[in-house]
């Protein structure tokens, strides 16, 4: 998958032994501006969003229609590594609608060769969970087009009700 721009690469990462899902990009940007981009979740995710995502354990709580998760920062290296922990959720259109709780989605930061490298894992979104082919195609859409719009133009493509 690509970006629009030259200057952002998107990676696609097959899913490894341990079946987590993962989405990685390459952007031209520091590891300090990825770590910010991140964060601003109201720019690239959804304007639904109340809290702190990078002061640990802060809290914050993101919605999507009938939709909610509330998360907990259970790490945060800036310009390294970002770690939410989900801590409830609400998705009423699975059987297990509390299927997110205790999964964990896990930004790494590095530099290489083509720039900053960001690689988001959602920990527990697995190809057995019921929600994966959903999610994954929001994860596909959030991290590898949103994001990177954000990173390139200052704001991503939201969820918006």
């Amino acid at each position: 998958m690509r970006a629009n721009s030259t200057h952002m690469r998107g990676e696609e990462n097959p899913v490894d032994v341990d079946k987590n899902f993962r989405k990685a990009i390459s952007a031209d940007i520091t590891p300090k501006e990825a770590f910010k981009s991140i964060a601003n979740v109201s720019k690239w995710w959804t304007s639904h969003f109340k809290g702190n995502t990078v002061k640990l354990n802060s809290t914050f709580r993101l919605s999507f229609g009938e939709n909610w998760f509330a998360f907990k920062v259970v790490e945060s290296i800036p310009g390294k590594k970002l770690v939410w922990l989900v801590t409830d959720c609400y998705m009423p259109w699975l059987d297990n609608e509390k299927e997110w709780k205790g999964t964990r989605v896990v930004w790494s930061i590095s530099e290489g060769k083509n720039g900053t490298r960001i690689e988001m894992t959602h920990v527990g979104l697995v190809p057995a969970v019921e929600c994966y082919d959903t999610c994954k195609v929001g994860w596909d859409n959030y991290v590898g087009k949103s994001l990177p719009k954000l990173i390139e133009t200052g704001m991503g493509v939201l969820f918006d009700d």
